[in-house]
């Protein structure tokens, strides 16, 4: 037996519509702004960051500097070339701050001098005074290497360590040199002190805390600004994509029937049945329908992106109803004209598609199963269309605007697919207003209202 092959067709993702598409790229657009802000916003706080703890440890360098600077002066050396810290003991108070002196051994003199003899090893740093009870204890091995470290560079260095309790602490040591000493010699010794950051590091954590909370917070609203802004964006497409689906949509629903009588009329000249002559005459009719209705979808799709506006001039509505129910198919319906002279200001082919389809949909849906449909229309001198058939009306659930919905259902026989939004949309363009209600007679009314003229 073979092994079955995987289906290809059901891994393949499906395909996406064009609207989908312009949603991804939203979304898409929507994430790139957030993750743009997020990366400025990040590199900004580090900095900030950075730059708030190399100043609080600026400070207290700067400091503890000028304590061991004054200390250092404090120092005094002997006859025989030794160092005297008693001043210094006595000056400084040995319990704060905590100041230690460390000297080198063997270090500090000139290449004539001979070291003294202190039995240490050349170089080893030994305490020569040190703070009895320290406010603040650091152990010993942490000032040694502080020492250490600013003796081999011969320059200040300074630490970030802990206490002996486990506070922050910043540990500060300048080295000295013999009186005279040259540029060559090494330094005689260190002084080392040390300073509490508990309230400097407290303050930085806070200032994270805040960095760090900020940022989400603007983060979160880049996002949300992004997404405002790429959903106007693609806006524009959307509505497009929106249009050409609308006319598509009309141009199937306004086709469908003149196409569907042209089938009907070519099937019946097949068989012989009817007149050549008359089908002739009746298929350029049905020819020089369809021809209007094209330009009539293509007029509205142009009113509809805005490179065109309505066609608007003085119009007898009266004579335009009367035209459209003697060019609608009516066989075996009743339909009473009532009219009364008006002129309004519209464009003729828009108002003439809404006349037709108020009329079309009231004799479709504006009777009984099997029964004719008795449509009255009437036109006053104010510029108001009146269709009203006695039907079974509209539905308890079907009303307001949503009754001129694309695809909306208006009776109990079915849709009335684009017919009554394409007239509420023509009535919308001109000023004009299309409600729906019940008529005297128990059916559905439609009252298309057009700006008269003056």
């Amino acid at each position: 037996m073979r092994p079955r092959l995987p289906h290809r067709a059901s891994r393949r993702s499906r395909a996406l519509t064009p609207t989908e598409r312009v949603l991804r790229l939203r979304r898409r657009i929507s994430v790139l702004f957030a993750l743009t802000s997020a990366l400025g916003l990040i590199t900004m706080a580090v900095l900030a960051v950075r730059s708030d703890s190399g100043r609080w440890r600026e400070q207290l360098d700067h400091a503890m500097d000028a304590d061991t600077s004054w200390a250092l002066g404090l120092l005094e050396t002997d006859a025989d070339g030794r160092l005297d810290t008693s001043v210094l003991a006595d000056t400084m108070n040995i319990d704060c701050p905590p100041l230690t002196v460390l000297l080198v051994s063997g270090g500090g003199r000139g290449p004539d001098t001979p070291a003294p003899d202190t039995g240490d090893a050349p170089g080893r740093l030994t305490v020569r005074h040190a703070p009895a009870r320290p406010c603040l204890a650091v152990d010993r091995d942490v000032v040694l290497a502080a020492g250490r470290a600013a003796v081999d560079a011969e320059d200040v260095r300074a630490f970030d360590r802990r206490s002996t309790d486990g506070a922050p602490v910043r540990v500060f040591a300048m080295p000295f040199y013999d009186a005279e000493a040259t540029a060559d010699d090494a330094p005689q010794g260190v002084l080392v002190t040390a300073a509490d950051a508990t309230a400097q590091r407290d303050d930085h954590r806070r200032l994270v805390w805040l960095v760090t909370g900020g940022c989400a917070l603007l983060v979160l609203l880049s996002a949300a600004v992004g997404h405002v802004l790429s959903g106007r964006a693609v806006r524009p497409a959307l509505m497009a994509l929106a249009q050409q689906e609308a006319f598509l949509a009309d141009a199937a629903h306004d086709l469908r029937t003149p196409a569907a009588s042209l089938r009907t009329l070519a099937e019946t000249a097949l068989r012989g049945e009817t007149d050549s002559a008359d089908v002739h005459r009746r298929t350029l009719r049905l020819a020089e329908g369809m021809g209007r209705l094209v330009d009539g979808l293509l007029t509205r799709a142009r009113l509809m992106s805005g490179t065109a506006a309505p066609a608007r001039q003085p119009l007898r509505l009266d004579q335009l109803v009367e035209a459209v129910v003697e060019e609608a198919p009516t066989e075996g319906h009743r339909v009473r004209v009532e009219a009364e002279d008006t002129v309004v200001v519209a464009d003729p082919d828009l108002v003439r598609r809404a006349v037709a389809n108020l009329l079309g949909n009231a004799l479709t849906h504006g009777h009984a199963p099997g029964r004719p449909a008795d449509v009255l229309v009437t036109v006053t001198a104010d510029g108001t269309l009146t269709v009203e058939d006695a039907g079974p009306g509209l539905p308890p659930e079907v009303g307001g605007a949503a009754l001129f919905g694309r695809f909306r259902s208006g009776s109990a026989s079915g849709s009335t697919g684009l017919g009554l939004s394409i007239a509420a949309w023509v009535a919308h363009v001109h000023g004009g207003t299309l409600t729906a209600g019940r008529g005297a007679r128990g059916g559905a009314r439609f009252v298309l209202r057009l700006p008269a003229s003056d």
